[in-house]
């Protein structure tokens, strides 16, 4: 809902040069400077070195893009990747003195370039990561994650969500779910548009009713979405835990089935085949094998596995994959140095496909989900402006709770759902 649609939303302010966190300027008025995480190349490092509060320029609007008043963002491991330089610097790629990281955000128009038709000042928004220059064949009748300027903002960009303001482009934002709190519409993009192209997004291995689905990290960001949405499709999710405090909340989530992964000794990178070393961890293999089957019926293997964690997993689930069937993969966070027996691969001919957010259509397609109720956004914890480095260095130690976490930007406390009861709670 746009806010010039709300007479009570009306407030005074003064118009400053810089406000505090959690101060509001006047609607649309753009202060010239503002307070961001900031990352440099001479501190890459661990969050807690790399990430440093600093006073730098408010960004300035080409005519298709728009400044969104960030009240809350959502926390993923590319901010991690971004402090750490690993596996590169985003130095290397946008060239700007400093980073802001943060590829998640809720927040309010705050401006608009002169030729945005489709929001305005005041509107409610989420906003989601990837951006392309939108003139080649594939941003015009292809795929627009095939796009040659494919980017993701907050880590190919250096403008994201840690910080009072972010720019965006005007295809980015989508609409604010008004039954969610800041936080909890800052936390999900990402992960949900990610799990849902991972899914529904590589014909014709799109998800069907009745397939199964074995998902690493169910308990995780993207594992908690990829489980909620395989059972929305009628599917049968398997999900993947690393302990046995993440089996209620991943059985809650509506997965058919978990095995604890602690229970068996088959990870990491593929042992040279045909020695003593490979003949132990085939048999521990099989042996996850059948414990999928427990749950699938014997001699039934999962028609898609939903790969992220890459080095430590990637070996198996090119193995428990079926005919036919397809592995898809969206990151590495255990490793990037993957290895399988490509055996299984060609002669059982299954599909191993790459998997990189998500387009407009796909996101959106998403979005409707939590709109409609149909998803649940999972969060687990949220943060303070002045804990971000904190929570991404829990994320970075696997400290933190099952599901996705939020930090507060321009909103003064949890719990708030509108622009109105921000201002109350700075009263």
């Amino acid at each position: 809902m746009a806010l010039d649609d709300m007479t009570h939303a009306t407030y005074d302010a003064p118009e400053k040069e810089l406000y505090e966190i959690g101060e509001m300027p006047p609607m649309g008025y753009v202060p010239p400077k503002m307070y961001a995480w900031a990352i440099r190349r001479e501190r890459h490092g661990e969050p807690d070195k790399s990430f440093q509060v600093e006073v730098v320029d408010t960004p300035t609007l080409d005519s298709h893009e728009v400044l969104v008043l960030v009240m809350a963002a959502g926390v993923n491991y590319n901010g991690i990747w971004a402090g750490l330089g690993v596996p590169i610097s985003p130095f290397d790629g946008h060239g700007a003195p400093y980073h802001i990281a943060g590829s998640d955000a809720s927040g309010i128009v705050w401006a608009v370039g002169d030729k945005v038709r489709n929001w305005k000042v005041g509107d409610e928004v989420v906003i989601h990561c990837n951006q392309d220059d939108g003139d080649d064949e594939e941003c015009n009748g292809g795929d627009p994650m095939y796009s040659p300027s494919q980017r993701i903002w907050g880590y190919e960009t250096p403008d994201g969500s840690f910080a009072q303001f972010t720019n965006v482009q005007a295809q980015q934002l989508l609409p604010r779910p008004q039954h969610l709190t800041w936080e909890e519409s800052a936390c999900y993009t990402l992960t949900l548009a990610t799990a849902y192209r991972m899914l529904f997004g590589h014909h014709p291995h799109e998800l069907k009713p009745g397939q199964n689905v074995l998902v690493w990290g169910a308990s995780g960001g993207l594992g908690s979405f990829a489980i909620q949405l395989i059972n929305a499709a009628g599917g049968n999710a398997i999900g993947v835990i690393s302990g046995e405090d993440k089996r209620e909340f991943v059985m809650g989530l509506g997965a058919k089935g978990v095995i604890n992964r602690k229970e068996f000794d088959c990870w990491g990178q593929l042992p040279k085949v045909n020695t003593p070393e490979y003949a132990a961890w085939f048999k521990e293999v099989r042996k996850f094998g059948k414990a999928i089957w427990e749950i699938t019926g014997k001699g039934v293997n999962v028609d898609m596995v939903f790969e992220h964690p890459g080095e430590a997993t990637f070996p198996v689930s090119t193995f428990v994959c079926k005919k036919g069937g397809m592995v898809v993969i969206c990151a590495g966070t255990t490793g990037f140095n993957c290895t399988f027996d490509v055996r299984y691969m060609w002669m059982h001919q299954k599909r191993l496909q790459g998997s990189h957010f998500a387009h407009l259509k796909q996101a959106a397609a998403a979005n409707r989900l939590m709109v409609e109720r149909r998803i649940d956004p999972c969060m687990s914890e949220v943060f303070p402006w002045d804990e971000i480095p904190q929570a991404h260095i829990k994320m970075y130690r696997n400290e933190h709770k099952p599901g996705n976490m939020a930090v507060l930007v321009q909103a003064p406390r949890t719990g708030l759902r509108t622009f109105e009861d921000a201002l109350a709670a700075r009263r």
